[in-house]
């Protein structure tokens, strides 16, 4: 049976998109980052009997022989593995460089020394930096407005040209902003929810930037659909909901849905700095419905509602927040 790759297994859209890989019947290997605790990440907190199916390794996309080893008994990637908090890139960019275009490089390398059928390689949109146009669409300008969005644009060239240069059957799948159960509290969402299950006032950066948010299912579906289609190869893919919405609107209806009162403050340590702050996002889903037949099922204002709900729900379980440190800022 053909084995699928998975890196980045043990962060948030890698725990879910596992989940789905199993349940779709694929034969995972999930890579999981190596530490001495022997932990898993989020795939210690989903159902064993999900988890008994998958071959999990731990690891770091950072050395080369160790990715090599890994690939060898494979047929497909999904690259998911990456550092991803926009803050933390100011701090240690370095570690961005390392991980997100030298850890991907050694996952081409291997994937092209050992003929694999299918590399799906994961961007982002904070590549396109602030919107020049709406909706945004692939063929949008790139515009590295941080260290984490350069280290990606560099990922994502570094991965085109392993398709043009070695004919590795390549796609980049570019979620716009994702959200839902397990994501980390650094992230502006599952912030908001924590601070409102607290009390009713709430720290935030900036208020007017918008974003296109997207249920984290339907994101992992359409990692699925991209490895399944061949109509993808050689493409970039967004995968948004052709939505959006500011982040003060965002917080408003999340207390909303939780029917408690707030008080939004902005706090200086979450704004980022002036130039880099990406002002606008709202996505083209156009090319994922032609080529992946793939469009969200949490679509416009009720879709966000509908997955703000299943995510509220979530954190609301003591257990689950207890998972967090709720009472600190991360980065």
């Amino acid at each position: 049976m053909n084995k699928l790759l998975l890196t980045g297994a043990d962060g948030f859209i890698g725990s879910h998109l596992a989940e789905l890989l199993i349940s779709n019947g694929y034969n995972v290997k999930a890579l999981v980052q190596y530490n001495s605790f022997g932990t898993w990440g989020w795939l210690d907190s989903i159902d064993s009997k999900i988890v008994d199916q998958m071959e999990i390794v731990s690891g770091d996309v950072r050395d080369p022989y160790f990715c090599n080893n890994l690939v060898k008994d494979c047929n497909s990637i999904l690259h998911l593995a990456a550092l991803i908090a926009i803050p933390y890139s100011y701090a240690a960019p370095h570690h961005y460089i390392e991980t997100n275009i030298l850890g991907t490089c050694n996952l081409l390398q291997s994937a092209v020394f050992h003929e694999i059928e299918k590399f799906i390689q994961t961007s982002t949109s904070e590549v396109y930096g602030t919107a020049q146009y709406v909706p945004i669409d692939e063929d949008h300008p790139l515009s590295a407005q941080s260290p984490y969005a350069a280290s990606k644009i560099g990922a994502d060239q570094l991965a085109l040209s392993f398709y043009n240069s070695f004919d590795l059957p390549l796609t980049i799948v570019r979620p716009f902003n994702t959200y839902g159960p397990r994501q980390s509290a650094r992230a502006v969402i599952p912030s908001i929810i924590i601070q409102l299950i607290q009390g009713k006032e709430i720290s935030l950066g900036g208020l007017t930037p918008t974003r296109d948010f997207n249920f984290v299912t339907d994101i992992a579906k359409g990692f699925i659909a991209s490895l399944d289609s061949e109509r993808a190869l050689g493409e970039v893919i967004n995968l948004g909901s052709n939505y959006e919405i500011s982040i003060e609107d965002t917080a408003l209806l999340i207390a909303e849905v939780m029917q408690k009162e707030i008080e939004i403050k902005q706090a200086e340590e979450r704004l980022r700095p002036k130039n880099s702050e990406v002002e606008r996002l709202f996505s083209s889903n156009k090319k994922a419905k032609a080529l992946l037949n793939w469009e969200p099922e949490y679509q416009g204002l009720e879709g966000l509602r509908r997955g703000l709900e299943e995510t509220i729900n979530w954190f609301s379980i003591e257990e689950n927040i207890k998972l967090y440190k709720s009472d600190i800022y991360n980065t």
